[in-house]
């Protein structure tokens, strides 16, 4: 049942239902949603990916215009029914009443032209202003929005932003025409934690400014526990639960709330690894395994360019990095992007060579070894990509994925090859039957699960894995971790856990290297640098990151606020 609106009705959604077509049929992503939002009210949609929820959020300005979905039931938005709606009352609609802030800022704008001339052509299709007076608009909202220096930045293209200031464009965007709702769908997903924070409060403090309300489309919890008033729950594109956010994420009624919930990876809890609480203080194995990898002062250096193609001075991605990996441990390595993690990852298995420092692998110097030379070694160095979809050749089955580090190691016998490949696939929770098929047919967590495969085909000793949960939803998320530590158990393998998120590199490693700025500013044993950071740096990761206690995260954004750390 939908609650009574308690104020003047912002959005109503009744009986909706969208069908895309597949094949010769269609397939149901919403079937039967109702609810409704008051003025200034935010509702949290959550739920796992193929859920319904970025469907839904979609539906609410009407854009499955043109894409094949048939829609039923209605959506209103301050009246007008987005369904419905054709021509100028559809433009009322976009940009004027509701207007959306998209997943990836860099789909969203257009790379050839300057973030402020898109932001003022918003306007001229809104409002009938002139060219000087919507570019005046564009700078204002991007002033509002936290970039600093405006009016220069307006005539910046997309590539010169960060991502965070990307996603602060697109908010500025939404803006422009002042509407009355916005819909936010996974605006955070990409973000590091303080930068997620950043958003977060933006939101927040515009909702308070404007009296909008706020549709936030989200797969992780903790991200609506201080930023909505309401939270809908979906499964199967159907409303599993919904209520005041106190309730569902404080006492939820339903299995699968519960569910999600439990999934959630927490800097607070006891760490977990392999499925199960570990004490890593005083524990043998990992602490006393062979080191299998050492860095010592490791450094990479790109050449950069100035204006006019002038060279100036290499910017030092890792700079002086100096680490160990035992057998049989894992070392997490976190901090926010542009930190140096995924280029120490890359040199870690030699997919890069160090500008400088020491790299020894089992004893022995492998930093300056030629490719000829490291052929050998590739079989135990593997890794394991962030992005399973361009990682995987869309052109040739998971079972030739799978199967190609086999045949560069010198497999011939086909028989053989098809027999490790699909033990390998069942290894990894996937069926051997489904060597045959193409990466599009999987799942994203599916996927990820074949570059497992294929990572573990070489039977390595060591493998890094490249941020390979930040896309995957939370129940996703933790079976991937729970795949990793029971491979790492049952395979003695070290594992370099490569991630943003400190909630999850908590779950799953026994020491924690901090980077920032391409160095080293904390490590050690992990339950130590989470319940006692000595570094400031350290501190405002751990203090940024998402809690499911809504009263919790209100006061933790008070305190960002009042002291201006990340607004």
């Amino acid at each position: 049942m939908t609650p009574e609106p308690l104020g003047p009705v912002l959005a109503e959604v009744r009986d909706l239902v969208v069908d895309f077509p597949v094949g010769d049929g269609h397939l149901r992503a919403v079937d039967g949603l109702d609810f409704t939002l008051t003025d200034g009210q935010a509702l949290g949609i959550v739920g796992e990916s193929g859920s319904g929820k970025s469907t839904v959020a979609h539906a609410l300005l009407g854009l499955h215009r043109g894409t094949g979905a048939r829609v039923g039931g209605s959506v209103r938005i301050a009246g007008v029914d987005a369904v419905t709606a054709e021509g100028e009352e559809l433009r009322r609609l976009r940009g004027g009443l509701a207007a959306m802030v998209f997943q990836d800022p860099l789909s969203a704008l257009d790379p050839y032209y300057a973030v402020g001339d898109q932001i003022a052509e918003v306007v001229r299709v809104h409002r009938p202003v002139s060219r000087r007076a919507a570019g005046a608009r564009a700078v204002e909202v991007l002033d509002r929005v936290g970039i600093a220096d405006a009016a220069r930045r307006s005539r910046s293209r997309p590539h010169e932003f960060s991502g965070g200031m990307r996603q602060r464009v697109l908010i500025a965007m939404a803006l422009a025409c002042e509407p009355r709702l916005l819909v936010a769908d996974e605006p955070t997903t990409a973000l590091d934690v303080t930068v997620q924070a950043q958003i977060l409060d933006l939101l927040h403090e515009l909702r308070a400014e404007t009296g909008a309300g706020l549709v936030l489309v989200t797969h992780d919890l903790g991200v609506v526990a201080g930023s909505v008033d309401r939270v809908l729950v979906m499964r199967d594109g159907r409303a599993v639960e919904h209520g005041p956010v106190t309730e569902v994420l404080g006492a939820p009624r339903e299995p699968y709330t519960r569910a999600l919930l439990s999934s959630v990876p927490r800097v607070d809890a006891p760490v977990v690894h392999d499925g199960a609480p570990v004490v890593h203080e005083g524990s043998s194995g990992p602490a006393e395994g062979e080191v299998l990898l050492e860095a010592t002062d490791l450094r990479r250096e790109f050449a950069t360019r100035g204006g006019l193609a002038r060279r100036t001075a290499p910017l030092a991605a890792v700079d002086g990095i100096s680490l160990t990996v035992r057998a049989g441990e894992t070392l997490g390595v976190v901090g926010e992007s542009g930190s140096g993690k995924t280029t120490l990852g890359r040199m870690l298995v030699r997919l890069l060579e160090p500008t400088g420092g020491r790299l020894h692998y089992r004893g022995r110097d492998i930093g300056a070894l030629g490719e000829k030379e490291l052929r050998p070694l590739r079989r135990e160095l593997q890794m394991v990509f962030q992005d399973p979809v361009s990682s995987l050749n869309p052109r040739r089955t998971i079972g030739e994925s799978v199967a190609d580090p086999l045949r560069v190691a010198g497999e011939r016998d086909e028989r053989r090859i098809r027999t490790r490949v699909g033990d390998l696939l069942e290894r990894v929770g996937l069926d051997a039957d489904w060597y045959h098929r193409y990466p599009h047919e999987f799942s994203g967590g599916q996927r990820q699960r074949v570059g497992i495969a294929r990572a573990l085909a070489p039977r390595p000793r060591l493998l890094v894995c490249d941020e390979p949960v930040s896309a995957l939803d939370v129940s996703t998320q933790a079976q991937v971790i729970a795949l990793l530590g029971e491979l790492q158990r049952d395979l003695g393998l070290a594992l370099v856990f490569i991630s943003h998120d400190l909630a999850v590199v908590r779950q799953v490693s026994h020491r924690v290297a901090v980077m920032r700025e391409g160095r080293i500013v904390e490590q050690g044993e992990a339950s130590t640098v989470y319940e006692a950071p000595r570094h400031p740096y350290t501190k405002a990761l751990l203090a940024a990151v998402p809690v499911l206690d809504p009263s919790e995260a209100t006061a933790r954004r008070h305190t960002r606020l009042a002291a201006g750390t990340l607004a």
